[in-house]
C-alpha cells in the first residue's frame, strides 16, 4: 500500500486520537456543499490516484480538466502489476491508453500524436475505470444542495494534515453527482466516500470504497503542478 493510501486511513481528532462521527456544523455543511464546485471553478486540478488491486495496485499521476471532464496522466503499476504502464487519457465514456515500458514521471504536454489505443470506459467491474470515472465526478458546475447533505448521512469524523493543509474529514454523499453515473455504480453508500476538506472548502483528498475491491481508492490533490489537459491529435472517442 502506498504512503498516501496508508495515511488516508488515519482519522485524527484535536488530541491526535480517533474521533467518533458527529453531525456537521453549518460551516462544515457549506464547505462540503461547495468542494466539488471549487474544483470546477478552478478549471482543473493536479491529482494522484491510488487504485488497489490484487497484484499490487496502480498509480495514476496527472491532471483533470473539470470544465471538459477530461483527465490525462501517467499510469504505473506497483508490486507485480506493470502491464498497464504508460500514458492514459479519459473522459466519462472513453479511455485512451499509450503503453510504455518505462513511462516518464510526468505526462508530456502536448500528448504524443500516435501510439494510442481507444476503448470504452467500463462502468463496473474494473477498479481502474471506476476510479477514473469517480475522479471526473469530483468536479461539478454548481454547489451541492447544502440542505440535503445532513439527510444523506454526511458527518464529521476527524481532522488531519494533508500536504501541509489542515483539513476536516467528512463522510459525504456518494461521489456520483451529476457527472458520475459510473461512480454511483461502484460506490455503494454515503459512508463509502470520505473527503478531506480545507477551511475554505478546497478538496485535498478523497477516499472511496468500490464494490470490486476490498481496499478503497485514494485521490490526492495538488501532489504536483497542474498541467492543462490538451487534445490527443487525431483521436476519436470509442463507440
Amino acid at each position: 500500500m502506498t504512503a498516501a493510501a496508508t495515511t488516508a486511513f488515519v482519522l485524527l481528532g484535536n488530541s491526535g486520537g480517533p474521533t467518533a462521527p458527529r453531525a456537521l456544523t453549518p460551516d462544515e455543511v457549506n464547505r462540503l456543499a461547495i468542494t466539488r464546485f471549487l474544483n470546477y471553478q478552478a478549471g482543473g486540478r493536479a491529482v494522484t490516484i491510488n487504485v488497489p488491486n490484487a497484484a499490487g495496485g496502480l498509480v495514476v499521476t496527472g491532471s483533470i480538466d473539470y470544465r471538459s471532464h477530461t483527465g490525462y496522466g501517467v499510469v504505473r503499476g506497483t508490486g507485480r502489476d506493470t502491464s498497464s504502464d504508460g500514458l492514459i487519457r479519459w473522459t466519462a465514456t472513453t479511455v485512451l491508453v499509450h503503453p510504455m515500458t518505462d513511462p516518464p514521471a510526468a505526462a508530456p504536454a502536448p500528448p504524443p500524436a500516435s501510439g494510442w489505443y481507444s476503448r470504452p470506459l467500463r462502468t463496473s467491474g474494473m477498479a481502474l475505470d471506476s476510479s477514473l470515472a469517480i475522479a471526473l465526478s469530483l468536479g461539478s458546475d454548481r454547489p451541492d444542495n447544502a440542505a440535503l447533505l445532513p439527510q444523506s448521512g454526511a458527518a464529521w469524523v476527524g481532522q488531519d494534515d494533508v500536504h501541509g493543509h489542515r483539513t476536516d474529514i467528512m463522510n459525504g454523499p456518494d461521489a456520483g453527482g451529476k457527472a458520475g453515473t459510473e461512480a454511483r455504480t461502484e460506490a455503494s453508500t454515503s459512508q463509502t466516500v470520505r473527503y478531506w476538506i480545507g477551511s475554505d472548502g478546497t478538496m485535498y483528498r478523497v477516499q472511496v470504497s468500490i464494490a470490486s475491491e476490498p481496499q478503497p481508492v485514494v485521490f490526492d490533490f495538488d501532489t504536483h503542478a497542474y498541467v492543462p489537459v490538451q487534445p490527443v491529435p487525431g483521436a476519436t472517442p470509442a463507440p
